[in-house]
Order: C-alpha cells, then structure tokens, then sequence
C-alpha cells in the first residue's frame, strides 16, 4: 500500500514513509513499530481516567447519599468496562486479531457501520475531546490559585477574602500546553502519561489521607444520610432533582475514555494481540480508578457530609496542613498538563491529515525542518503544525476563562460524551460484527442497556445546564463587584 493511501487512510498520527523490505522498525502495515505494553497502556487509561472527575465525587455521593452513590459508581465502572472490552475487539476489522487495523475511535465506527454513523461518532467524539480539554484547563487553573489562596488562608486565617484571579493561571496553562502540543503524536506520550498517572495516584492518596485524617479525628459532627442532602434542611426538592442529574453527569465524566481507547490501543505492539492487551489494561485501569473512586467519594462525604464542596481540595474543605494542600494541588495540575495531551492528540492527528490530504503539495502543510536544540538533539517542526496547534491551545483557555464553572462543566461533558461514545457505538459494532439475531435475549439486554445509558445521559446533560444557567447567574454580579 501506498503513502498516499495510508494518508487518505489515517484521521490521526502522521504517516511515516511505508516499507516493504520488512524492515524491523516498521509494522506490517508501513507504520513505524509500536512498542506499547498493558504498562504503558494502563497508564493512559489511568491518566485518561483518574482525572479532575475524582474531585468531585464526595459532592456526587453527597446529592445521593450512602446507597445510590457508591451504586451509581459501581454501575458505571461495569457499564465502562463491559463496553470498553467490546470496543477492544473492533480495533482490527473483520477479524479482532488478524483483521486491518482501525487507528482512531471514528475509523473503527466507519468500518463497522458505515459512513453515516461514522460522522455522528466524529462529531460526538471531537466535541468530547474539545470539552475535555477546556474543562481541564479548567482544574488546572483553579488547582493553580488554591496554592496561593491555601496561603493567603494560612497566614490571613480561614474567613480571609482570598480572591484570586484564575485566568493569569489558564494562561501559564496554555503556555505550558502550547510547548507541550509540538509532541508529534501519541507515541512519543507514554512518558508524559506515566508521570500523569504517577501524579493522580499521589493527589488522590492525599485527598484520601485527609479525609481518613478529618473522620478518625472526631471533629465537628457532620450529617449524612442514606438518602444524600435533604429536602427542606439542606436544599428544596426542585434543587435535589437538578443536583442528582448532575451529580450522575459528573460519575460519568469520571470513567470518560472510551472517547481515546482505540487512540491508545494503536500504541500497543501487535504481539500479542492487542485486543487481549487493551482489555488487560482496560481492567487493571478501571479496577484501579473504581477503588480510588469509591475511597475518595465514600470517605470524602464522610469526612464533610452533606456539605460536601463541589472540589475538595480546591474548595477548601480542608485548610491544614496548608503544605500538603499546596502539594496535592501541584500534583493535580501537573497530571492535567499530561492528560490534556492524551486528550488532544486525537484532535490535532485528525486535523493535520486532513489538511496533507487536502494540501498535499504544500510545504508549509507538509515540510518537516530539523532544528538542533542543545541537550535534547534534532527537532523536527511543521509550520502548519506549530501554528494549529498553537492556535487551539488559545482557543480554548479563552473558552476556559468564560465558563469557569468546575462542576457543571464536568457533568456536562460527561453526560454529552457517555452514552454515544461509551455504551452506543461499542454495542452497536458488537451486534453488527457477530451478526446476532435480532430480539435474541442477547440483543434485547444490550438494547435495553443503551436505551437506559440514552436516558441516564439525558437528565444529567439537562442537570448540567441547569447549574450552569444558575452559576452564570450568580457569577455576573459577583465579577461586577470585582
């Protein structure tokens, strides 16, 4: 096969020279070899995975209290990790081990279901992938104010008006995402991601420490309930309605990421087979993520009950030690530098190979020029890369700055992304691929499955954007007295 036609072929990740001689450094396809394992695999996962979701989840228990929180949790590890498998297995297509490889999510969609599915899964993934990325400049930013906020508390005492300012922040974010987005592609990121997922082992573990700290402590009692937050005590009915749909929304942003799955199971080398990697990565990531979840969540809404902040760390539901508040909020920020990348690189690969197939005369699209830089070697640089890129990165921390919402935002995306991307297309492509009969009791359970996620993601999309509406309107007043 050709080079034009693995370009016509490929949505993500540049396309190296293909060779026939069956050079060892080339897959058998022409592409470079891979060298991914299950490690490097579930580090993605987890970087993907255990992301600013984890913060929130104390509040998401808090909306429903010790029985549907953990349930709803659990619910939606299983659902993640059943779809996940299926998914697994149509990376390479007809056949899951010696079938031809499917390198991004929407490609995989377009050799199963066709073409007009396969738009709607583009358009549904890049969206997710577009709104993960500004949520997560998001948290970072708000991450990055807590440090000087836990030190103005420190030094100023707890009820200080330590106002502070997070788009100075967004914008070292994006600086920092500017010089990190010139990574070529996915392969070049298992380092970044095993320092992210390093990261969100160790601000998690101090999340969890701390909240074992404030319950074993014994300090003022705290209310919780089978049941959540109250009606008529802590909220009214209407706004328990809202916040549970929210709350679902935010649990569902938690396991997002199916959305790069395939992305990340491209990296994997073909020995063994890649569908039996990726649903041991995919297990080992999510039992990890779903014991962490089900720590932080449950002993954070124990340790501060039905007052539970939206983010506990940056919503200072702890002050000390202000060391070690100012530690686990660096931790965060650094693990979303990596995971923007792991969630934007489906986004540039598929951008770039659309433009070399559109302009494939262009140097400026196409011509890579080497530069030494001092101590790290030859750099190769695109022009139309440096300056797309560059250009998103901007975009989007300008969007970040408008809607500075932490929750909402989460739920939002979660509840957009989950049933399209994580439930509907894996069982979609399971069905069509092992011809099941239809209204078979395998069948009817999976459809009854995606009609029920179909719902789950609709009320907590509208959960969503009622709190949402509501923070903008508080926000607006509270800016104007700024």
């Amino acid at each position: 096969m050709s080079r034009d036609q693995f370009q016509k072929n490929s949505m993500y990740i540049e396309t190296p020279e293909a060779f026939t001689d069956g050079s060892k450094n080339f897959d058998d396809d022409g592409r470079a070899k891979r060298t991914g394992t299950w490690v490097t695999a579930s580090a993605h996962i987890i970087t993907a995975v255990i992301g600013s979701g984890v913060l929130s989840l104390a509040w998401a228990i808090a909306q429903m209290g010790w029985i549907a929180g953990p349930a709803v949790l659990l619910a939606f590890s299983f659902i993640t990790y059943f779809t996940s498998t299926l998914l697994a297995d149509s990376y390479r297509s007809p056949d899951p081990v010696h079938g031809k490889r499917n390198y991004t999510y929407s490609e995989v969609v377009r050799s199963v279901l066709g073409g007009r599915k396969f738009q709607l899964c583009g358009l549904a993934q890049y969206i997710n992938l577009i709104g993960v990325t500004i949520g997560y400049t998001i948290t970072a930013s708000i991450s990055m104010v807590a440090v000087k906020r836990s030190n103005c508390y420190h030094k100023q005492g707890h009820d200080a008006k330590c106002y502070i300012s997070n788009n100075p922040f967004m914008i070292i974010f994006a600086c920092i995402q500017i010089v990190l987005s010139q990574i070529p592609n996915f392969h070049k990121l298992s380092w970044l991601s095993i320092v992210a997922a390093v990261m969100s082992f160790a601000y998690s573990s101090i999340g969890l420490g701390l909240s074992i700290a404030k319950v074993a402590g014994r300090g003022p009692a705290v209310r919780t309930s089978l049941t959540g937050v109250q009606v008529g005590v802590d909220v009214t009915g209407t706004e328990k309605v809202w916040r549970m749909f929210q709350a679902i929304g935010d649990i569902a942003f938690a396991y997002a990421y199916s959305n790069v799955l395939i992305e990340i199971q491209d990296t994997l080398k073909s020995s063994p087979p890649e569908n039996q990697v990726m649903k041991r990565a995919s297990l080992i990531g999510i039992l990890t993520t779903t014991m962490f979840y089900m720590l932080c969540g449950c002993l954070g809404y124990a340790a501060f009950g039905n007052d539970a902040p939206g983010n506990f760390l940056t919503g200072f539901g702890f002050y000390e030690p202000f060391w070690l508040i100012d530690l686990a909020n660096i931790f965060i920020a650094v693990h979303l530098i990596g995971a923007y990348q792991v969630f934007c690189q489906p986004i540039f690969g598929f951008v770039e190979s659309k433009s070399k197939e559109k302009w494939s005369n262009s140097q400026f699209v196409n011509g890579e020029h080497a530069v030494n830089i001092p101590l790290c070697g030859t750099l190769h640089v695109n022009f139309f890369r440096a300056v797309w890129r560059t250009a998103y990165v901007v975009i989007t921390a300008l969007i970040a700055m408008i809607f500075p919402f932490f929750n909402d935002f989460l739920g939002l995306i979660g509840s957009l992304s989950f049933w399209p991307l994580t439930v509907y297309f894996p069982i979609e492509m399971y069905i069509k691929q092992s011809k099941m009969q239809r209204f078979s009791f395998t069948w009817t359970w999976m459809k009854i499955l995606s009609w029920a996620c179909l719902i789950v993601s609709i009320i907590s999309a509208a959960g969503s954007i009622q709190g949402l509406a509501h923070d903008l309107k508080k926000y607006q007043p509270f800016k104007a007295q700024q």
